[in-house]
């Protein structure tokens, strides 16, 4: 069981509540300070105590004071090959989310125990999809005449049970940077792909990538009968688009590149696929969160930047790289809440337990379900490139 915070992240919201949006993405402002200044000193100290037998994992969008004690950082796919790299850390602390807890579960060893600081640090994409809805929809491809054409294509943003389904189905998972490789890959399986859970990344994939139309892309909606799609639609489709996004990229508009550019005369526009493909298509450079980083860190002095990601993320490149103009592109969309809820309390909380022989929030993924979650996850380790 964790801890609460000081300050819950819900309190962040100013303003009337936008019904449209996902709950806790409207929240201008800081994210709240630690409460106890000698929190630091303390998640040292326990680091110090526990030695090699705990490595600390670090997500992008993970707020400062938190990415500050990460062993290593990176993405999502970055850290839990990390976490399968270093098989003598007994306990491996995962500053994420929970689907990414997950994963470095399912790639570590047995000995090695995987805990998430709070377990209600989630995805709000990754929950976008449950098992048992995937599996309507196959049934739903079954009957439609068209599952034995399908390949199914899973975006490391998903949960355990969805990358074993893509496992028992001969399908692969995929990251933002190589989807157009296991996109390719697919479709020299079958005729045509699920693509779960999230319905942007698919789509500008298909479209920039592989030359497809909007057209060749339906998107399937697990909360309409039959995905709200007729046979006929089902079976002329090249792309199966879940109908699942980012609570944080889907909130960037078309609006907002225009506006930038009015703003900021020469800006170049950088952004994250999991945007809304008008978005992406007004945008100058286009990639995954390693991507915008490495763009960054290659700009030239001088040069001014709007960038369409997490914010956390956003305010580090611009304090890493103060030669440049680093600017969020969206100013009303805020920190990724669930992403944040991995807090310095939260950490030294875990860490502290491990010193005194408790070990808290372990993410465990039951074995069946694992064993075909890797098979996907080797799947994608076997693409080119990778």
């Amino acid at each position: 069981m964790s801890i609460s915070t000081p300050v819950p992240l819900t309190l962040l919201t100013r303003g009337p509540a936008d019904l449209s949006s996902e709950r806790g993405v409207e929240c201008p402002g800081e994210l709240p300070p630690a409460a106890d200044p000698a929190l630091a000193a303390r998640i040292e100290a326990a680091k110090a105590t526990l030695g090699q037998r705990v490595f600390v994992l670090g997500h992008h969008y993970q707020r400062d004071d938190v990415i500050a004690f990460a062993d290593v950082t990176g993405d999502s796919f970055k850290l839990a090959q990390q976490a399968a790299a270093r098989p003598e850390a007994e306990f491996i602390v995962f500053c994420g989310v929970h689907f990414m807890a997950e994963s470095a579960d399912i790639l570590t060893g047995d000995h090695q125990r995987v805990i998430l600081p709070d377990l209600a640090a989630g995805c709000s994409m990754a929950d976008m999809a449950t098992w048992e809805q995937v599996e309507d929809a196959w049934d739903v491809l079954s009957d439609a005449g068209v599952a034995g054409d399908v390949v199914p294509v899973s975006y490391m943003n998903s949960s355990a049970a969805i990358k074993a389904f893509t496992g028992r189905h001969g399908g692969t998972i995929c990251t933002s940077s190589n989807a157009h490789v296991a996109l390719k890959w697919a479709f020299e399986q079958g005729e045509k792909v699920l693509f779960l859970p999230d319905q942007h990344l698919g789509r500008n994939t298909a479209v920039r990538h592989l030359g497809m139309s909007l057209d060749d892309c339906v998107v399937y909606d697990p909360h309409k009968p039959n995905g709200g799609l007729t046979e006929r639609q089902l079976q002329d489709a090249k792309m199966i688009l879940w109908r699942g996004h980012c609570s944080v990229h889907g909130r960037f508009s078309e609006q907002n590149v225009h506006d930038v550019r009015e703003r900021i005369p020469g800006v170049n526009v950088l952004v994250h696929p999991e945007c809304r493909y008008e978005v992406v298509s007004a945008a100058d450079h286009v990639g995954s969160t390693e991507h915008i980083i490495r763009t960054l860190e290659a700009a030239p002095a001088g040069s001014a930047w709007a960038i369409g990601t997490e914010l956390n993320l956003v305010q580090r490149l611009a304090k890493q790289h103060p030669d440049k103009q680093v600017v969020f592109l969206d100013k009303t969309v805020c920190y990724c809440s669930t992403m944040n809820r991995i807090d310095m309390p939260h950490l030294a909380w875990a860490l502290e337990s491990l010193v005194e022989g408790q070990v808290r929030n372990v993410i465990s993924v039951d074995a069946e379900t694992a064993r075909y979650a890797k098979i996907a996850l080797d799947q994608m380790l076997a693409l080119p490139g990778i």
